[in-house]
Protein backbone atom coordinates (compact mmCIF):
# COMPACT_ATOMS: atom_id res chain seq x y z
CA UNK A 1 0.00 0.00 0.00
CA UNK A 2 1.11 3.53 -0.50
CA UNK A 3 0.53 6.70 1.43
CA UNK A 4 -1.86 8.96 -0.45
CA UNK A 5 -1.04 12.67 -0.31
CA UNK A 6 -2.20 15.79 -2.07
CA UNK A 7 -5.38 16.34 -4.00
CA UNK A 8 -7.11 18.90 -1.84
CA UNK A 9 -7.32 19.60 1.86
CA UNK A 10 -8.04 16.98 4.47
CA UNK A 11 -9.61 17.17 7.90
CA UNK A 12 -7.40 17.53 10.93
CA UNK A 13 -9.52 14.91 12.71
CA UNK A 14 -12.42 12.81 11.61
CA UNK A 15 -15.20 13.59 14.08
CA UNK A 16 -14.94 17.36 14.36
CA UNK A 17 -14.16 18.98 11.05
CA UNK A 18 -15.53 22.45 11.78
CA UNK A 19 -12.08 24.01 11.87
CA UNK A 20 -11.61 22.96 8.28
CA UNK A 21 -14.12 25.58 7.14
CA UNK A 22 -12.35 28.71 8.37
CA UNK A 23 -9.64 28.12 10.99
CA UNK A 24 -7.37 25.78 9.03
CA UNK A 25 -7.42 27.99 5.90
CA UNK A 26 -6.74 31.04 8.11
CA UNK A 27 -3.79 29.30 9.78
CA UNK A 28 -2.42 28.28 6.37
CA UNK A 29 -2.75 31.84 5.05
CA UNK A 30 -1.03 33.27 8.13
CA UNK A 31 1.76 30.68 8.12
CA UNK A 32 0.63 29.23 11.46
CA UNK A 33 1.02 25.63 12.53
CA UNK A 34 -2.00 23.56 13.47
CA UNK A 35 -1.92 21.19 16.43
CA UNK A 36 -5.32 19.52 16.70
CA UNK A 37 -6.02 17.61 19.88
CA UNK A 38 -7.87 14.37 20.47
CA UNK A 39 -7.57 12.64 17.08
CA UNK A 40 -9.41 9.72 18.69
CA UNK A 41 -12.25 11.97 19.91
CA UNK A 42 -11.96 11.06 23.56
CA UNK A 43 -11.73 7.38 22.68
CA UNK A 44 -14.83 7.32 20.48
CA UNK A 45 -12.79 6.32 17.42
CA UNK A 46 -11.14 3.42 19.25
CA UNK A 47 -14.37 1.45 19.00
CA UNK A 48 -14.79 1.04 22.74
CA UNK A 49 -18.30 2.53 22.68
CA UNK A 50 -21.45 1.06 21.17
CA UNK A 51 -24.93 2.23 20.32
CA UNK A 52 -26.02 0.73 23.63
CA UNK A 53 -24.03 3.51 25.32
CA UNK A 54 -26.43 6.05 23.81
CA UNK A 55 -29.42 4.96 25.90
CA UNK A 56 -31.12 7.30 28.36
CA UNK A 57 -29.81 5.41 31.41
CA UNK A 58 -26.21 6.02 30.42
CA UNK A 59 -26.91 9.66 29.61
CA UNK A 60 -28.47 10.23 33.05
CA UNK A 61 -25.54 8.75 35.00
CA UNK A 62 -22.77 11.15 35.98
CA UNK A 63 -20.08 8.86 37.31
CA UNK A 64 -17.09 10.82 36.02
CA UNK A 65 -16.09 8.24 33.40
CA UNK A 66 -14.77 9.10 29.96
CA UNK A 67 -17.96 7.60 28.51
CA UNK A 68 -20.18 9.97 30.46
CA UNK A 69 -17.88 12.87 29.64
CA UNK A 70 -18.30 12.05 25.93
CA UNK A 71 -22.07 11.71 26.30
CA UNK A 72 -22.37 15.03 28.19
CA UNK A 73 -20.24 16.88 25.62
CA UNK A 74 -22.16 15.48 22.65
CA UNK A 75 -19.23 13.39 21.44
CA UNK A 76 -21.03 10.08 21.62
CA UNK A 77 -23.62 10.18 18.83
CA UNK A 78 -24.96 7.90 16.10
CA UNK A 79 -22.96 9.87 13.52
CA UNK A 80 -19.74 9.56 15.49
CA UNK A 81 -20.29 5.84 16.03
CA UNK A 82 -20.78 5.49 12.25
CA UNK A 83 -17.40 7.19 11.78
CA UNK A 84 -15.89 4.84 14.39
CA UNK A 85 -17.29 1.89 12.40
CA UNK A 86 -15.59 3.18 9.25
CA UNK A 87 -12.31 3.59 11.15
CA UNK A 88 -12.62 0.02 12.46
CA UNK A 89 -13.21 -1.32 8.94
CA UNK A 90 -10.15 0.45 7.57
CA UNK A 91 -8.03 -0.60 10.57
CA UNK A 92 -9.01 -4.23 10.02
CA UNK A 93 -8.09 -4.06 6.32
CA UNK A 94 -4.73 -2.52 7.15
CA UNK A 95 -3.93 -4.90 10.00
CA UNK A 96 -3.69 -1.85 12.25
CA UNK A 97 -5.54 -0.69 15.34
CA UNK A 98 -8.26 1.92 15.42
CA UNK A 99 -6.00 3.92 17.74
CA UNK A 100 -3.55 4.21 14.82
CA UNK A 101 -5.99 5.02 12.03
CA UNK A 102 -7.49 8.16 13.66
CA UNK A 103 -4.13 9.87 14.30
CA UNK A 104 -2.82 8.70 10.90
CA UNK A 105 -5.73 10.50 9.21
CA UNK A 106 -4.82 13.64 11.15
CA UNK A 107 -1.13 13.47 10.35
CA UNK A 108 -1.63 13.18 6.60
CA UNK A 109 -2.99 16.72 6.51
CA UNK A 110 -0.18 19.00 5.27
CA UNK A 111 -1.48 21.82 7.51
CA UNK A 112 -1.03 19.79 10.71
CA UNK A 113 2.22 20.54 12.48
CA UNK A 114 1.65 18.01 15.28
CA UNK A 115 -1.26 16.07 16.68
CA UNK A 116 -1.87 16.08 20.42
CA UNK A 117 -2.74 12.57 21.51
CA UNK A 118 -4.22 11.70 24.90
CA UNK A 119 -2.58 8.41 25.77
CA UNK A 120 -2.89 7.50 29.45
CA UNK A 121 -0.54 4.52 29.43
CA UNK A 122 2.73 3.56 27.80
CA UNK A 123 0.91 0.83 25.84
CA UNK A 124 -1.56 3.40 24.46
CA UNK A 125 1.30 5.74 23.51
CA UNK A 126 3.15 2.95 21.70
CA UNK A 127 -0.04 1.98 19.90
CA UNK A 128 -0.72 5.60 18.86
CA UNK A 129 2.83 5.97 17.56
CA UNK A 130 2.08 3.18 15.09
CA UNK A 131 0.06 5.84 13.24
CA UNK A 132 3.35 7.05 11.77
CA UNK A 133 3.53 3.85 9.72
CA UNK A 134 -0.06 3.73 8.41
CA UNK A 135 -0.46 3.87 4.64
CA UNK A 136 -4.00 4.38 3.32
CA UNK A 137 -5.29 3.42 -0.09
CA UNK A 138 -7.39 5.91 -2.04
CA UNK A 139 -10.44 3.70 -1.44
CA UNK A 140 -9.92 3.67 2.32
CA UNK A 141 -9.52 7.44 2.39
CA UNK A 142 -12.70 7.83 0.36
CA UNK A 143 -14.64 5.67 2.84
CA UNK A 144 -13.35 7.65 5.81
CA UNK A 145 -14.14 10.89 4.01
CA UNK A 146 -17.68 9.75 3.24
CA UNK A 147 -18.33 8.67 6.83
CA UNK A 148 -16.96 11.93 8.23
CA UNK A 149 -18.24 14.32 5.55
CA UNK A 150 -17.83 17.89 6.68
CA UNK A 151 -20.97 19.71 7.67
CA UNK A 152 -21.01 23.26 6.43
CA UNK A 153 -22.55 24.81 9.54
CA UNK A 154 -24.34 28.12 9.81
CA UNK A 155 -24.57 30.29 7.76
CA UNK A 156 -23.17 28.06 5.01
CA UNK A 157 -25.94 25.43 5.24
CA UNK A 158 -28.55 28.17 5.01
CA UNK A 159 -26.89 29.89 2.07
CA UNK A 160 -26.53 26.60 0.19
CA UNK A 161 -30.17 25.61 0.70
CA UNK A 162 -32.73 25.45 -2.10
CA UNK A 163 -35.03 27.70 -0.08
CA UNK A 164 -32.40 30.47 0.17
CA UNK A 165 -31.70 30.27 -3.56
CA UNK A 166 -35.44 30.55 -4.21
CA UNK A 167 -35.79 33.54 -1.88
CA UNK A 168 -32.76 35.40 -3.22
CA UNK A 169 -33.02 34.50 -6.90
CA UNK A 170 -36.68 33.62 -7.47
CA UNK A 171 -37.13 32.62 -11.08
CA UNK A 172 -34.30 34.88 -12.21
CA UNK A 173 -32.52 33.57 -15.27
CA UNK A 174 -29.13 34.90 -16.26
CA UNK A 175 -28.40 35.01 -19.95
CA UNK A 176 -24.90 35.02 -21.31
CA UNK A 177 -23.66 38.19 -22.93
CA UNK A 178 -22.99 38.25 -26.60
Amino acid sequence: MRRVHGGGRHAPYLIERGGERDLIPMAREMGLGVGPYSPLAGGVLTGKYSRGDLNATNAAVDDGTRKNFNIANGGLTERNLDIADAVKGVATELGRTTAQVGPAWTLRNPDVTASLIGARTLAQLEDNLGALEVDFTASQLARLEAAAAIQLGYPHDLLASDRMREVTQGDLKIETRR
